[in-house]
């Protein structure tokens, strides 16, 4: 991990050991909730810098808003259900004015769509595409919303000092490129800071890792992230400024009339 992750993280790393260690669905939950639930809505700046195996690199930069829909009951700091997410492009100037929405479900597919403003289109993404590149870069669409913790089988394969390090196999190996995959989470925070994909022979062929870590509103917040394709040799790295919580974003902003006609003032 890098110096600047584990530095952050040890800051809390005395309160685990106090604690009794949790259950391989607890690790599960409290991890997707670190990674994609921090508080009921937020908005982000996002560079991505996308690096081919010669070293040649093309960037994109774009704002996420995201909001999580209200529970139909409070259950606080365990909520992990459905969302809504909007992706604005800004540069450069062939990927201007794109727009990527998702509508993420708890217990079936999510609906995603991508508005194309040159063909004035807005495309349904299938579901059997969610595992494909995420406007060229080496992040997949399922990547930025977030993998459904219900669609593997989860086991706890090793504990360190600091991580538990969670093996997971896919229930439907079909519907994904990978036989396998593990993630290193942060015993106090929750954080995921380390994702490996393997193929069936056992070989690597995906790694992602978080870069950064800041605090933010109190929630401990990835602000840089890199994922690699071990086969292709490219790498992506995102980097997030202006990250805000709970931000009062409404529901009506994450429809389809939005694809085309962006909300601005929340984009800012």
């Amino acid at each position: 991990m890098t110096r600047t992750v584990t530095a952050l993280l040890a800051l809390s790393a005395g309160f685990a050991l106090a604690q009794g260690a949790p259950s391989v669905e607890e690790i599960v939950t409290k991890a997707n909730r670190a990674a994609h639930y921090q508080g009921r809505s937020g908005r982000a700046k996002v560079s991505m810098v996308i690096a081919d195996a010669q070293g040649r690199q093309r960037t994109r930069e774009f704002t996420i808003l995201r909001l999580d829909l209200e529970p139909e009951a409070d259950t606080g700091d365990t909520f992990t259900g459905d969302q809504k997410m909007y992706v604005y492009f800004d540069r450069p100037a062939d990927v201007n004015k794109t727009a990527y929405l998702v509508h993420k479900h708890v217990g079936k597919d999510d609906d995603r769509w991508l508005y194309l403003p040159g063909l004035n289109l807005v495309k349904r993404i299938a579901a059997s595409d969610k595992r494909t590149s995420f406007v060229g870069s080496d992040f997949f669409y399922e990547d930025v919303s977030g993998r459904n913790p219900d669609d593997d089988n989860h086991e706890l394969a090793e504990t360190t000092d600091t991580y538990y390090v969670l093996k997971n196999t896919p229930k439907d190996p079909k519907s994904v490129e990978f036989a396998s995959y593990k993630i290193w989470v942060h015993k106090s925070s929750f954080i995921p800071v380390k994702v490996e994909y393997y193929d069936a022979s056992g070989q690597k062929i995906r790694e992602g890792q978080a870069l950064e870590v800041q605090q933010i509103q109190d929630f401990p917040t990835v602000t840089k992230s890199s994922m690699k394709d071990l086969r292709s040799g490219s790498s992506t790295t995102i980097s997030y400024t202006k990250v805000e919580y709970n931000i009062g974003l409404e529901e009506d902003l994450f429809t389809e009339r939005y694809l085309r006609n962006p909300p601005r003032a929340k984009l800012r």
